[in-house]
């Protein structure tokens, strides 16, 4: 009886310091009671006590908490939707031969949901919101447009909210309803030349253009809104000197494009718009430039500084990526979030900064002379 007692005694003491060594190892590999037990993913560092081999844990150790992936340099900062171009709708009633943003579609989000993509937008980090087409105010006469601008501005506190406009369908009206919460409205003019805007097809039937360029440069300085210029230059006004309507209208900013082609919307079996016959050349660009170099509010843009430094969203909330020479589109912000589409927009942030787009975008700091 004794003898079995012995043995059972023996058995016991020798789990029980199985037991205990097994806690022992158990502590001295993971380190149980430590706090600084992170683990690092760089390869041959670490934090703590256990080392990734090739991203990965060595064979046998299991981490008591799962490790951080930090992201490379590459991908280390997130980009920010700093200024956002939407166009909400690609009607017109202009027929510009060079659209590169065409009516494919006549889609318009409902106001509710364009608010609600706008605010994901602004919680982003978004500072600056455009909107373009089409042309915006072709939409329920201006009224989508007015209401998007004030809920930008008066809502969400957005720093700069500008339109960019063809000028035809701009009314008084429209400016004493919203002309408050408007920072800038843009105008794109190719010439000062009647018959050239006509074969442009920057004009609607008789209706002049540059009497309604006018217009809206009194109607801005009237409501103190900060007045813009845009002239794409193409193979009909290259040659144009713009110098002293230029002055005279004396724009805040006079933003200058080189005509770009973009597969699907202005070149292409799938085009709307035939643009091929309105393209220059680098050359001819940069002798436009030379002969407005004397134009202080003038803000050159080629096609190599202009194509993938815009964050462009289309009339589903989508961002596009223009990278390849055409759009492709990522998710709807509205489906998917902010951040998730903005990888597919092909955002060159480093070219939106070169290129100027971050400037003193608030009529507030303007100081204009009204």
């Amino acid at each position: 009886m004794m003898e079995v007692f012995a043995a059972t005694a023996c058995l016991l003491c020798a789990a029980l310091f199985a037991f205990l060594l097994a806690i022992n190892r158990f502590r001295l590999y993971y380190k149980l009671k430590e706090p600084n037990n992170n683990l690092c993913a760089t390869e041959n560092t670490c934090c703590g006590e256990i080392k990734l081999q090739n991203g990965e844990l060595p064979a046998g150790k299991l981490p008591t908490r799962m490790p951080t992936v930090m992201p490379s340099d590459e991908y280390a900062e997130k980009v920010v939707p700093l200024s956002v171009n939407y166009h909400f709708t690609r009607k017109c009633n202009y027929k510009c031969g060079f659209c590169f943003h065409t009516a494919k579609t006549s889609f318009v989000l409902p106001l509710d949901d364009a608010k609600r993509g706008l605010e994901l937008l602004k919680n982003a980090g978004m500072k600056k919101i455009n909107f373009s087409g089409g042309e915006p105010f072709i939409v329920k006469r201006g009224a989508f447009v007015g209401e998007l601008v004030k809920f930008c501005k008066q809502t969400l506190g957005v720093e700069s909210v500008s339109i960019v406009s063809n000028g035809s369908l701009v009314s008084e009206r429209w400016f004493e309803k919203y002309g408050e919460f408007l920072d800038i409205l843009a105008v794109s003019c190719d010439s000062f030349d009647a018959d050239i805007n006509e074969k442009i097809g920057r004009q609607q039937g008789q209706k002049s253009h540059l009497i309604s360029l006018r217009s809206v440069r009194r109607l801005c300085a009237d409501y103190k809104v900060a007045f813009k210029l845009n002239t794409v230059v193409n193979t009909h006004n290259k040659d144009e000197n713009m110098v002293e309507e230029i002055m005279h209208l004396n724009p805040c900013r006079w933003k200058v494009f080189q005509c770009l082609l973009i597969d699907g919307e202005n070149t292409g079996p799938d085009a709307l718009r035939r643009a091929e016959s309105f393209v220059i050349t680098n050359a001819e660009f940069d002798e436009f430039l030379r002969r407005h170099k004397g134009v202080e509010c003038l803000v050159p843009e080629s096609n190599e500084k202009m194509q993938n430094s815009y964050l462009i969203l289309d009339e589903y909330m989508r961002f596009l990526d223009c990278t390849k020479g055409a759009k492709e589109h990522s998710r709807s912000v509205l489906d998917v979030g902010v951040e998730n589409a903005l990888n597919f927009s092909g955002f060159d942030e480093k070219m939106f900064f070169k290129r100027g787009g971050k400037y003193v975008w608030s009529k507030a700091d303007m100081q204009l002379d009204w």
